[in-house]
């Protein structure tokens, strides 16, 4: 520990992402990123870009994306607050809207940066356990809290939540916030950002990073009242004015213009995953429900640890979540039909 850090460093511990391999020929199903490239009018729109504008600052408020964000949901710019990738959105969200007193509930098993950002922002919490097939019971949230945060469909299981059970445990909590995290929602979640006009304490963060296969944009944003939206402005802007540059903008706009392109990609993934699920059940997998572009299984025979170091050695890597409930367990994103037909033929190569 070095004696110039501020106090609060040496009591952080670090989200730790997903592995980024120099590896050539790597079957990469770790990350969730999409097997496929963005739209082309996304990258036309960052070629056009490309000009001596880039000596100028981008727009701090983004107008036009937080218009065209808008617009797919009757809302307003007001109702929108945009930042660099879902995780500044949820980490201004944190800081902003869920600091209080009283404990921020959230699952069990889910995403691991939740529990980060408490420790960064001093937030106290409690997990509340998942059932035990690892589905979420909104009744067990109803007790006094300083927030809700919950993914939806959830990281690392996959499963979805209903949007009527969303809207129930709305219904009993009027008192904070509840953040929905949809980084996969399009894969077979309903948004909740369809109640965003009816609820004043309902957040919706989004991103691009999923499925619109733009993880290296790094564009992320948020639905919610105009009040919840302007403590986030207030946050983002004591800490970074120009959270997006002008490239990321021009290419944000541009994906959210072709929904074609969209859907024909976001639905070969839904497809390609249920092949791979069932592939996976044919070798002998449980393989748990899934809304996302993952899947979530585990081999009865087998253990995880040991699959994923075999399966590597193979040149496949999937992640393995040494955790609670969960260390027996592999989430293996949803690749093209190539790098699903190489992953599985590596395990039938491991166990038969």
């Amino acid at each position: 520990m070095s004696r110039y850090w501020s106090e609060v460093v040496g009591r952080l511990t670090p989200y730790v992402p997903g592995e980024q391999p120099q590896i050539p020929n790597l079957v990469k199903l770790n990350t969730n990123e999409h097997p496929d490239g963005p739209s082309p009018r996304v990258l036309a729109a960052i070629r056009a870009a490309l000009d001596e504008g880039l000596r100028l600052y981008p727009d701090p408020n983004a107008g036009r994306l937080k218009q065209a964000l808008a617009a797919r949901h009757g809302l307003t710019a007001a109702h929108v607050f945009v930042g660099n990738g879902s995780d500044e959105v949820l980490a201004h969200a944190f800081h902003g809207l869920l600091r209080h007193a009283r404990p921020l509930l959230f699952p069990d098993v889910t995403y691991s940066f939740y529990p980060v950002w408490c420790g960064l922002y001093d937030i106290g919490f409690e997990t509340i356990p998942l059932a035990g097939d690892f589905s979420l019971r909104v009744e067990d949230y109803r007790r006094p809290n300083g927030g809700i945060v919950f993914a939806n469909p959830n990281a690392p299981t996959g499963r979805a939540l209903a949007l009527a059970d969303i809207e129930r445990l709305l219904g009993f909590n009027r008192d904070s916030v509840v953040l929905v995290d949809e980084a996969y929602v399009d894969f077979g979640a309903d948004s909740a950002a369809a109640l965003v006009a009816q609820y004043p304490n309902l957040l919706v963060v989004q991103t691009l990073s999923k499925s619109r296969a733009l993880a290296g944009l790094r564009v992320g944003w948020a639905y919610g009242d105009p009040a919840l939206i302007e403590a986030l402005e207030r946050i983002k802007n004591s800490f970074n004015s120009y959270p997006l540059d002008r490239l990321a903008l021009a290419g944000a706009v541009a994906a959210l213009e072709d929904d074609e392109y969209f859907d024909v990609h976001r639905r070969a993934v839904i497809d390609s995953r249920e092949q791979l699920a069932q592939a996976l059940t044919d070798h002998g997998f449980e393989v748990l429900p899934s809304a996302a572009n993952f899947v979530f299984a585990r081999h009865p025979a087998h253990d995880a640890a040991g699959l994923a170091a075999g399966l590597r050695a193979h040149g496949v890597i999937v992640r393995h979540f040494r955790l609670p409930r969960i260390e027996q367990f592999l989430r293996i994103t949803v690749g093209s039909p190539a790098q699903n037909a190489a992953l599985l033929a590596a395990l039938a190569k491991l166990h038969g």
